[in-house]
This record gives C-alpha cells, structure tokens and sequence, in this order.
C-alpha cells in the first residue's frame, strides 16, 4: 500500500488523499501535442488506487495500446485547503517530489475524438508513481526547479518550473475554489515535452536538480 515518504524513505504521517493535476501547463508540451492553449487551467484527477512508490518497478498496462511517460513536479499538501489565499496555499504544502502521470495515449486519442473525458486514459491504477518529497523548507524557489526524465540512458524530458503557464502557489489556490483540497493530497503542476511510449524493462532515472535522483524500470 502506497504511503508519502521523504526522500530519506523515512514514512510522512498524513494519509494517502487523491491526486489533483493540471493538463497543458507548458508550452513547448501543448505545442508537441497540438492542442489549443486553455483559457482556465485544464483539471483532472487520479484517485488513490493511482499512488505508488517510484522506487519500485512501473507496473504499465500492455493490452491497451501505447503508456506514455509524463514527468512532473509533485506539490504534498499537508493540510486541508479551501477557497485559499497563497499565503495559505504556502503554509499548506509539506514538501515538493517528483511524479509520472502515466497515460494511455491511445485511449487518451479515443477519447478526445469522442469529446469523452480522459480518466480512462489517465486515472489507472499504478498510474501515479510518486518519488519521495524533499521538506518545503530546503526549496528555495518553486518556480526555478529543473527536474529530467533519462530513459534507457537517454534524455527524454527537460523541465524548468519558470516556463509553467500557471504558476503553482495560485494554481493550487485555483484547484482550491474549484473543490476542496485535503491533507494528504498530491498536486501535480504539469509536463513538458518529451512524452512517448515506455517498454517493458526500460530503464528509468528521474532527477530533480540539487535534490535527489530516482531510479527504477518498467515492469508488466
């Protein structure tokens, strides 16, 4: 069963909540795609069944079509939000991790076409792995973290949270007057490009500068 850790491994005591993220949060992304900049941040969720720990192997579905890496900064909140200023947006989060939002783009296409909405693709269990969270204290700047996706080696995303549309303090103060946020949630704050297709036994490195590294493989 997934619990939130620190990058020691060491158990964080806030329960397992649900997964907030936000679509099209880069440009250099939504351009890779071809899709149209949103006028509001574009929401969806993952439920807890989606969380587990990055470490361990990535469980992908291989009967429906190709799963496609999407690598982001994941924001821990520690308490509840609702309708929240920034200032209480900051005072809420424990601490910032690294987290794949795992799709299935075929199903994702299929959906789209259908004017469906994406759970499908996107809400899947495992579909969530999570790295440990460094304490909000050691971060100096949320938006000047540069975080990469190596695979099989090789570099397949480069993000830096200053090229985010949607900054995350107030983009969390957004989700927050949208539905009510709670301790134990995890944010996620959007992809750059380099999505693609993972394989079984593809080797995995996620780095978050100065912080910590991460790596593990993909598993069936």
């Amino acid at each position: 069963m997934y619990q939130h850790k620190d990058i020691k491994g060491n158990v964080i005591d806030i329960p397992a909540g649900k997964v907030v993220c936000i679509g099209r949060n880069y440009l250099d992304h939504i351009n890779e795609m071809n899709s149209a900049v949103p006028d509001l941040p574009l929401l969806f969720l993952k439920p807890n069944a989606a969380l587990c720990d990055m470490t361990l192997p990535l469980i992908i579905p291989t009967d429906k079509g190709e799963c496609h890496n999407e690598l982001e900064v994941a924001v821990l909140l520690q308490s509840p939000l609702c309708n929240a200023s920034e200032a209480e947006v900051r005072a809420a989060i424990w601490g910032v991790g690294l987290a794949l939002d795992l799709t299935l783009r075929d199903v994702q296409r299929e959906l789209k076409a259908q004017g469906h909405p994406w759970e499908r693709a996107k809400a899947f269990d495992y579909s969530c792995p999570v790295s440990g969270f460094v304490p909000i204290e050691n971060i100096a700047d949320l938006q000047d973290l540069h975080f990469t996706l190596n695979i099989n080696g090789d570099c397949r995303q480069s993000g830096h949270t200053a090229l985010m549309l949607h900054k995350i303090v107030p983009l969390i103060a957004h989700m927050s007057a949208t539905f009510s946020l709670s301790a134990g949630d995890i944010i996620l704050t959007g992809t750059p490009k380099g999505v693609g297709p993972l394989h079984i036994n593809d080797t995995i490195e996620a780095n978050l500068e100065d912080h910590f590294s991460v790596n593990t493989k993909v598993t069936g």
